[in-house]
């Protein structure tokens, strides 16, 4: 283990001078011997992290000459990387992650997550019946994102917090259409509770996949 994280140091450090400019595109990075001094770890942990890199395309090794910095690497946040996707991109990585994180709201939920829940639901309801887009909007993220806590999975829902951004974004951009959509879904969103009120991993699973597919 301590091998693998003194790899993903020399890793991260290496790609923050890349996207900072230290290390630009076409340039030889520093030789083996150099790197180990300034990382202070041994020839196999910046090997592996080469080897790594070189992989992903970032650093491009050629035998005799050395290792060169073969793509840039823009400084960032997830959150930043996302909004430049498409929508049908985030949409396959949110299906991804919201059918994981139903399966485990399923098995790991709480009478303290499903209240939380249904009171989204509740003020979700609540913001249709009178025409309020904002407080509906508001509503529909707070009860995705409760399902995401309920997983228990911290992972899973500081990846899901991130995707709400994105979320918001799209309603942004689908605005003229947002009280029809949020309507037509209702009865699907409390469908989607009531599975994970009755641990039903199947079902939570399969609204999820309709709720994405109808969502645009």
């Amino acid at each position: 283990m301590k091998r693998i994280n003194l790899s993903d140091k020399v890793i991260v450090a290496l790609k923050s001078d890349i996207a900072s400019g230290k290390l630009k595109k076409g340039t030889k990075i520093p030789s083996e011997p150099e790197l180990m001094e300034r990382y202070e770890v041994g020839r196999s942990t910046i090997r592996e992290a080469i080897k790594t890199l070189a992989i992903s395309g970032i650093l491009k090794v050629q035998q005799g000459s050395g290792t060169f910095v073969a793509s840039k690497i823009k400084e960032e946040s997830l959150a930043q990387r996302l909004r430049r996707a498409d929508f049908e991109e985030i949409n396959t990585v949110r299906s991804l992650l919201e059918k994981e994180i139903v399966k485990l709201a399923c098995l790991n939920r709480t009478e303290e997550d499903l209240t939380a829940m249904q009171n989204h639901l509740s003020q979700r309801k609540k913001a249709i019946d009178t025409d309020q887009q904002q407080k509906c909007t508001d509503a529909d993220i707070a009860f995705h994102v409760s399902i995401a806590k309920a997983s228990k999975n911290k992972v899973l829902i500081d990846l899901y917090q991130n995707f709400t951004a994105v979320i918001l974004d799209f309603f942004t951009k689908r605005k003229e259409q947002n009280m029809a959509y949020f309507a037509r879904s209702h009865a699907w969103h409390e469908e989607l509770s009531l599975a994970i009120v009755n641990r039903d991993q199947a079902a939570a699973e399969q609204l999820i996949k309709t709720l994405l597919d109808n969502n645009y």
